[in-house]
């Protein structure tokens, strides 16, 4: 991790001002905020302390709260998936190593909710497969919303572990109900070419090898998978791997539910980085993702300071923003685009006080800051992780560092953009089952898709049971509460 630099803030003081021109200040100093940061609130919304260590991004479950994983704390000092509402409360509901040895995992990582409503993640240790791992290879899980889990697969059960091993990337649910993922590289493990690997595992625990990287032994293919998978538009995966590819400086790669791998372009040495984000396609058909050491301006300890790219589905790639640490350094995480159709990430470092920043970008590579985080060992958040993440009330939530002891925060950030629904899943044939999330959506009205009406029930405030129906295209889902029209933020696909 880089150490910043430490600022030293100097106030203006209004002690020797006349009364007019301190007003004339204060009432400049207010308009200006009105015009330029409308919406933009900050806001620390809970804090752990250092025993409890926040390992992944938060994710909105059917109830409305905010769920995420700790790699240590817990009753058994090994991580924990715990439950946070909005206004700040949070409830453990499940804490690993609660078996004996572990066999229900240890260090969990990121969450997804699926389509049935329980969680799903994977533990990057325990679990009752250790060949080679020691303490245990990780586990893949199902965890239900009040804290049964369900451990669905032991990861190297058997040599020689071609399964992978000690997974850390979320998974993804696939439009077919089942959910892929990738294993990385490690010393003894990581698919048959010890270089990674990517998976496919059923809702009930049948798992599949789907592709084992660097087959060749210059592992054209890549190598490394480094990032989630992302399915596009066309029913394929798509992911980033660190090394391999034409360059041995990684790519990015499309997979097949079938196991059939291309790789789709090859980072040179101006896109080199060690770590690269899950990608995301946009509204506009196009791939979005960061490079967090990558570009080509210079930051601390002889690191890149990051770059933003687009990739079009063809595969031709553009850098799109080259941070130069004014401006934000060390991007992770992910884009999230928002229903005006900005992107919006952060950066890890850089800005006006190097504790790093919140940004959003249009599609076209237009950069504008919207928070500046504080300076290293401050209270309110520095060096945010794992990226940021929309709450269907329109508001950004995200990890970050507080103060001196190792402590982290869950800080949410509103940018006036307003309140949303999602869908799980986002893509369906005619007849398929969606559960529509979303805020306030008792009494709802109309349901459609892409202008198309659907029947539907109202589960909950925070939940609406519906089906793709007939004539239904691609397109915008929309709800109509008593409060107004409600929409999603991304098109609903329909095959």
């Amino acid at each position: 991790m880089r150490l910043p630099a430490f600022t030293l803030d100097h106030p203006r003081s209004f002690t020797k001002s006349p009364f007019v021109i301190k007003f004339a200040i204060l009432i400049s100093m207010l308009t200006s905020i009105a015009i330029a940061g409308f919406g933009q609130t900050y806001k620390v919304v809970y804090t752990f302390p250092a025993t409890d260590a926040p390992y992944s991004n938060l994710v909105q479950g059917l109830d409305g709260n905010l769920y995420g994983t700790t790699q240590s704390g817990g009753a058994h000092g090994k991580g924990t998936v715990y439950k946070l509402t909005p206004g700040g409360t949070l409830t453990t509901i499940y804490s690993f190593c609660s078996l004996a040895n572990c066999a229900d995992g240890a260090g969990p990582s990121s969450l997804i909710l699926g389509s049935n409503g329980n969680f799903y993640g994977t533990t990057g240790g325990g679990g009752t497969g250790a060949v080679g791992c020691g303490a245990g290879c990780g586990t893949l899980f199902k965890l239900t919303p009040k804290g049964i889990l369900t451990t669905l697969h032991n990861f190297c059960s058997a040599a020689p572990c071609e399964d992978g091993a000690q997974p850390y990337t979320a998974l993804v649910e696939g439009t077919d109900a089942n959910f892929y993922g990738t294993t990385p590289t490690t010393p003894r493990n990581g698919g048959s070419s010890y270089d990674g690997a990517v998976y496919r595992i059923t809702p009930t625990g049948a798992f599949t090898t789907l592709y084992s990287f660097c087959p060749q032994g210059n592992c054209g293919d890549g190598g490394g998978p480094i990032s989630a998978l992302t399915q596009g538009t066309n029913g394929q995966f798509y992911g980033v791997t660190s090394a391999g590819g034409a360059n041995g400086l990684g790519g990015i790669f499309e997979i097949a539910s079938n196991g059939t791998l291309s790789l789709r372009y090859s980072f040179d040495g101006l896109q080199n980085s060690t770590f690269y984000s899950q990608l995301l396609q946009a509204n506009n058909g196009n791939f979005y993702g960061m490079m967090q050491y990558g570009g080509t301006n210079g930051c601390d300890y002889n690191y890149q300071c990051g770059a933003l790219y687009e990739m079009t589905p063809s595969g031709g790639l553009s850098t799109l923003v080259n941070f130069d640490g004014s401006d934000g350094s060390d991007p992770l995480g992910g884009f999230v685009e928002g229903g005006n159709g900005d992107l919006y990430g952060l950066t890890m470092t850089g800005g006006a006080n190097d504790g790093g920043i919140i940004f959003k970008m249009t599609p076209s590579g237009t950069l504008a800051t919207l928070h500046d985080f504080c300076a290293i060992n401050c209270t309110n958040g520095y060096y945010p992780s794992f990226g940021i993440y929309q709450a269907t009330n329109g508001l950004f939530y995200g990890i970050a560092y507080s103060g001196e002891q190792g402590a982290t925060i869950v800080f949410s950030f509103s940018t006036g953009l307003k309140p949303f629904v999602d869908t799980l899943p986002t893509s369906g044939k005619v007849g398929t089952k969606v559960t529509i999330l979303g805020n306030n959506l008792t009494g709802s009205t109309a349901v459609a898709f892409n202008g198309t009406p659907a029947a539907f029930t109202v589960v909950s405030s925070t939940e609406i049971a519906t089906t793709v129906p007939a004539g239904a295209t691609s397109g915008k889902v929309e709800v109509t509460t008593p409060t107004g029209m409600l929409s999603t933020t991304i098109k609903f696909r329909v095959p």
